[in-house]
Parts: structure tokens; sequence; C-alpha cells
């Protein structure tokens, strides 16, 4: 069985040229420079954003959403799949402007904008309906009776996170108004569209992409060359080379990309697919059980099925330790915050004058949200490139050890009831969800199956007897605490080691129930706990020397003496002229102690410091791991790769590579 991936690179625009003719019959082509492109670039996206927001706001009531939600037209059939087709079936066109000539390839990517918009409005507004129809006394905390009576309203598939989001958005509405609201387009207003063109929604008529090599490719696109275009003569073909970045195979088929600006640069959303053969879901032998962390980030641990139906784990912890990225993570989500304050403040204040700010006032705001805008984009690529390369050495421990399944556990229906709101911020802040996509895709890539198990329980029961564990700070210190796992049969070990025995003893012993999602996401949703046992290995022990004999019958052997260590700086040209000791004076009385001692060069007749500065030149820190590839950022410690059970991606059989 095959199946194919889809994954996303993106790209800048390099040289571009614009062609008075057609792909198949070009004129003299002309070179546009880079300013040129992102400008006729922002005049599609301009005119893309302006009509799909102006088709969404005309379609944004209840009547509209009912007719959607229906999925059939006027005459009874069944809507398409694509979503320009849906609106176009339905008679939702976008109000173009008198004199404006946008063609027809244009609005099927107008169309598809709003429709996505408005497939998502339609599902957020069946969880709210649900949420208003068994709406409890107490919203904050509900009942048994509550839960089973939302469930009941409930489409399939919702998780906890977005039940008391919601909630507290409707208790939101319920404190300003003194009622519920209406329907869900009264709670929420029609949301923003992006400043983007979904090329895919054309045909070959707009947007046409080709691989010209391994490392590039080209793509047509018809182009506005002024803002407001009023006949066809103002829309040009522009044939655009694209880099594709190394991730990209040279086997991998191209699909047809989004347009967007950022920066001044056009950059593109390029899709590709491979096709890979899909991993088997059960008889697996050995398995990786990988437990969520927010300083370690992953704990995981090897395990195999036993012969008695337990499953025997390795004693051996292997770590994704990112503490010093998630600090910088905690530190640049601070930033954000007090920027975003500020600019709130000074919202406040332009609202509530006639005159609007001054001039320094209206700079320090552009400033401001010009930095909130940086800082958000270093958070998410940091948090991104946390994420994959988590997910990179995560797989690379499963082919070093043999494992042909990882087992993570799903977090989508857990909560953390209790905690702090900082607490919650960091959780919500860490990239599990990014994380678990990563692995999902290397994964597949990779023919290693990576399933979910049931999370409620995994750090709270012994993976031995099952029992509940007492979670101390440490070993000798028995207070409350999370980081230490302690049990009645003796268990003693750490927390999250702890819990990915479990995650991988529960996915070893269901592994014949594993399932796939419509997404095709596979999960083991029955939970079985079974025994852990620890994996039996050889003490290595000293080779057995006879003792040393200690009679006087015969003459003590020599031993070779240790050679005298001279620190740097102490060398005998520097003894040499280091001088005479310095004569005290007798006016002013030496401290008790030892005679003060010169630490760069020693003068003779002075005692020997025990500790000394070298003269060597210092030069800046490295960390060698990093430096080998073991982590893509200098604190991030990772437990290192084994010996390779086998060949992946044509490298030696039985060689080392460094996570």
């Amino acid at each position: 069985m095959t199946v194919t991936l889809t994954a996303t690179a993106t790209c800048t625009a390099g040289t571009a040229r614009v062609v008075p003719g057609t792909p198949e019959k070009p004129g003299l082509p002309q070179p546009v420079n880079r300013r040129l492109l992102a400008e006729r670039a922002g005049f599609l996206t301009t005119l893309v954003q302006q009509l799909a927001g102006g088709l969404l706001a005309s379609v944004w009531t209840e009547r509209h959403l009912d007719q959607l939600a229906a999925g059939v037209d006027s005459e009874g059939r069944r809507l398409p799949a694509k979503g320009w087709m849906v609106l176009r079936r339905l008679g939702w066109t976008p109000p173009v402007p008198a004199g404006l000539r946008v063609p027809d390839r244009v609005l099927r990517a107008v169309g598809e904008e709003t429709a996505r918009a408005l497939r998502l409005a339609v599902h957020r507004r069946a969880v709210t309906d649900a949420i208003v129809a068994s709406w409890p006394a107490d919203p904050r905390r509900r009942t048994a009776h509550d839960w089973v009576r939302l469930r009941e309203h409930l489409p399939a598939g919702i998780d906890n996170a977005t039940i008391r989001n919601r909630t507290r958005q409707i208790a939101a509405f319920a404190a300003r108004h003194g009622r519920l609201p209406d329907g869900f387009t009264e709670l929420e207003d029609p949301p923003t569209i992006p400043v983007q063109v979904l090329l895919a929604a054309a045909d070959r008529q707009l947007v046409r992409c080709e691989r010209i090599d391994a490392n590039r490719a080209r793509l047509w696109v018809q182009l506005p060359t002024v803002p407001a275009p009023v006949s066809y003569r103002d829309w040009s073909w522009h044939d655009i080379t694209v880099t594709v970045p190394p991730t990209v195979a040279a086997t991998a088929k191209l699909c047809t990309p989004t347009l967007r600006l950022r920066e001044g640069k056009v950059r593109l959303d390029l899709p590709f697919e491979t096709t890979v053969e899909a991993a088997p879901l059960s008889g697996h032998r050995r398995a990786i059980g990988a437990d969520w962390g927010y300083n370690t980030l992953l704990t995981a641990v090897v395990a195999e099925p036993g012969p008695d139906g337990t499953v025997i784990a390795s004693g051996r912890a292997l770590r994704f330790d990112a503490a010093g990225v998630s600090r910088k993570l905690d530190r640049l989500r601070q930033h954000r915050e007090t920027l975003q304050t500020k600019v709130t403040h000074l919202e406040r204040l332009a609202a509530g004058r006639r005159s609007g700010l001054d001039l320094a006032a209206a700079a320090k705001f552009d400033l401001l949200r010009q930095e909130h805008r940086r800082v958000c984009a270093r958070i998410r690529n940091l948090g991104r490139a946390l994420a994959w390369s988590a997910a990179r050495w995560l797989i690379d421990q499963a082919h070093a050890t043999g494992a042909t399944v990882v087992y993570l556990e799903d977090l989508t229906s857990m909560e953390a009831p209790g905690s702090s709101r900082s607490w919650n911020r960091r959780l919500s802040g860490a990239t599990r969800g990014v994380l678990a996509d990563a692995v999902r895709h290397l994964g597949a890539r990779e023919h290693v199956a990576v399933v979910t198990v049931p999370a409620r329980g995994t750090s709270s029961g012994c993976p031995r007897c099952g029992n509940k564990l007492r979670h101390v700070q440490a070993p000798d210190n028995h207070k409350p605490a999370n980081p230490w796992a302690l049990c009645a049969c003796g268990l003693s070990a750490d927390r999250d080691f702890s819990a990915a025995q479990r995650i991988a003893a529960r996915g070893l012993a269901g592994q014949h129930r594993t399932t796939r999602n419509r997404a095709g996401q596979a999960s083991v949703r029955q939970t079985v706990d079974v025994p852990v046992r620890r994996a039996k290995t050889p003490t290595p022990r000293p080779a057995i020397r006879p003792a040393a004999s200690r009679d006087k019958h015969r003459p003590t052997p020599s031993r070779p003496r240790r050679p005298a260590r001279r620190a740097q700086g102490f060398t005998p040209a520097a003894l040499a002229t280091a001088g005479s000791r310095p004569a005290l004076n007798g006016a002013v009385q030496r401290p008790a102690g030892r005679t003060p001692q010169n630490l760069t060069v020693q003068v003779p007749g002075t005692t020997a410091s025990h500790t000394f500065s070298s003269n060597h030149t210092r030069t800046r820190h490295r960390v060698r791991w990093a430096v080998l590839g073991r982590g893509f950022h200098h604190h991030v410690h990772s437990t290192p790769l084994l010996q390779r059970s086998g060949t992946r991606g044509g490298r030696t059989p039985g060689s080392q590579r460094i996570a």
C-alpha cells in the first residue's frame, strides 16, 4: 500500500521576465526587477483580498451558513468538493466594481478564499450552538449531567480545549449583553482574509508550474500591471524562476503554489508530493514510547513485547532536553506581551482624541507594531525549528534502535486543571501540535508508524503494578513535587521515564486495535495496561587482578616518577626575568597569611599558589555536540544515537550518526 505525502516548501522568487504573449507563443521577454515584481504581485493579492472580504461580509448571515451546512443546492444536488464551485452553485459571486476587469480564474481564487473561511465558520457554529443549547448553570464548572448533555449535541472529535475556549467566549458575550447570543454571526465578526492568492484554485489559463532541474523551478503567472486593471491588456504573463530548497527531492512532484508578499519580497508556498510505502500498524516487535515534557521535550524508551503478555522495556532513557530554548521562548513571549500592552495603550489614546496621535506618538506606535510582528515571527520560527529538530531526533532514534513504530500520548482531550495562567500559557506555547505533525510526516517518509495512545493515567500509574504513583522532588527528598515517581512495589524512577514505559506498553498491547481517522492519523482508542518489566542486561565487571605483594623478601620495585606539571606562563625564561622578591615596607604591616602571590609569574622565593590563571588567549564558547549536529541549537541536549541496525536513506549499514 502506497500513500502520498504532501509537504510545503517556502521559496523566494528570483529572476523574473514579463512576456508580451503567452507561454506557448512568447514574445520578446523583458526583465523585471524584484521591486517591480513585488509591486505587481501586491496588486493581485490586494485585489483578491478586497473581493474576498466583500463577498464574505455579504454572506456572513445565519441563512447563508444554513445553506452551506445543508450540503445541497437549491435543486437538491450535492455540493462539490472545491470551494469556488460551491459558491457558484449557490449563486454567491464576488462584487466586482464597475469598470474593473478581473479574469475568471482570479475570481476562482477569490471564491476559494471565501469558501474556506465559511466552511470553518460552519464548524465553529456547530460547536457554539451545541454549547448554547446545553448551557449549564455554572459555566466554569460543569456537572456530570451537563457533560452528558453537551456531548449529545457536540459533533464528534471535539476536544476539551475547544469546549473551554468557546465557553469562555460565550460567557464573555453574556456578561456584556446580559443574554446568550442568538447565533454564531452575532457572536463573531467576519474573519480577515489573508493577503495571499491561492493559485491552486485556477488552471493553466492563469498559472503554470514546472521544474527546470533538481534545484530550480519555473512559475508562469498572470499579474496586473496597474492597481486597477480595466481591460485584459493590463494583465501580462510573468516568467518567474524559483530556487527549490534542498529538502525537496528531485523526484518529488511540484504542485501549484500560493503567492504572498513578505517584507517586500514575493514568497511562494510550494507544495510537493512524494509517494512512499505505508508503514504497517500492527505486528511490531520493537517500539519506542515517547512522553511529552516542558523542559525535557521528549523522554523515550525502547520496549518489546514479552513472552507472557508483559512488555520488556530498556533501562536506558532517551532524552531531548530543550530547557534553554524553552527559557528563550518564555522571554520572547513576555516581551511580546509587553509590546502588545503598549500598543493597546496607544490605540486607546488615539481613540480618545479627536485629532489622533501626534507625529512622535504615531512614529512610536508604528515602531511598536513592527517590533511586535518581528517578535511573533521569531517565536514561530524558533518553535517550528525546535519541533522539527525533535521529530528528526525521535525518528533517527527509532532507526538506530531497530524500532518500527513510535507511540505518542494523545493530549487533545487532556487538560491541566488547577494550573496557573502563566503555566497554561507556557504549555500552550509548547510546540506539541507542530511536533506531532512533524513526527507523523517524517515517520511516513522513513517507513516508521506513528500511533497515539490514550494519555489519561500514563504519568500517575505505575508501569510495573499499575498502582498510583507518589510524585516527589528526588529519590532522597520526598517533598511533594513532579520530577520523581515512587511506588510501593519498589519503583523509583524519573516521572517522564516511567510515563514513557507506560505509553510503550499501551501501544504494544493494543496494536491489533489500531485504527485510522479521516485524516489518516493512527491511534489506539482503547486503554490496555500490561505490566512492564526491566530488561536484564549483563553488568560489565572489571577484570580481577592479583593483589600486589607487600612482603619484604625482595627489593621494592622502582616506580616511574610522575613529571612535575608546570602551568603555562611559568617557563624558565619567565622565572629568570621575574626579578627578586619585593621587599616589604616597614611602615605598612603585611596582613596575616601567606606572602601575596603574583598569579601571572611566580617570583623566586615565594610560595607556589594552589590556583593560578593561565596566560593563553580565551576563545569563545563552542558546544562540540551542536557543531557535530547533535542539536539545532547550542542549548539543546539530546541522547546521541547508538549503532545503527540497518540501512536507511542510502547510508552504510551500521554507520554511526550524531543525533
